[in-house]
């Protein structure tokens, strides 16, 4: 197993099959996927694209540090799930967040990854919220500087 940069476009098949099972692949796109402030890593078993992780420069108003990052699109395909490969997506992504000088890396995690991302010191802020037709999520957060 490796994880590697790739494209955007690469990250559709794996969010697709994951995140937006049964809608339309164009739901698969991220505003910003495109962004050269944006950048998106593969898990690969082999030659095999099996996981995604997308990192976004992005500031949340609700957190006063200077340089944010956002997680979006963190997605394993599901034979390959509960193998503990998330955290080699974490890890990367979170190395490029620290290369890049952040002080806070955030996301909108769906209620059934809550615990996997706690186990990486990542906390909840505030009440927990629906994403319509895709469920609840909760906002995390962990400061690096």
């Amino acid at each position: 197993m490796n994880v590697q940069k790739i494209n955007y476009s690469e990250t559709y098949t794996v969010r697709h099959s994951v995140l937006r099972k049964g809608k339309p692949i164009e739901t698969t796109k991220f505003e910003g996927d495109e962004l050269a402030t944006t950048v998106h890593f593969g898990l690969f078993d082999a030659d095999k694209i099996i996981g995604v992780i997308s990192v976004f420069e992005q500031k949340n108003n609700t957190y006063s540090q200077k340089k944010q990052f956002q997680i979006r699109g963190m997605a394993i395909i599901e034979e390959y799930q509960n193998k503990n490969l998330g955290t080699l997506l974490i890890e990367e992504a979170e190395k490029y967040c620290k290369n890049e000088n952040a002080h806070l890396i955030w996301f909108n995690a769906r209620e059934k990854a809550v615990n996997f991302y706690k186990k990486f010191n990542y906390k909840i802020f505030g009440k927990p919220f629906e994403i319509y037709e895709i469920g609840t999520h909760y906002l995390m957060y962990k400061i690096l500087m």
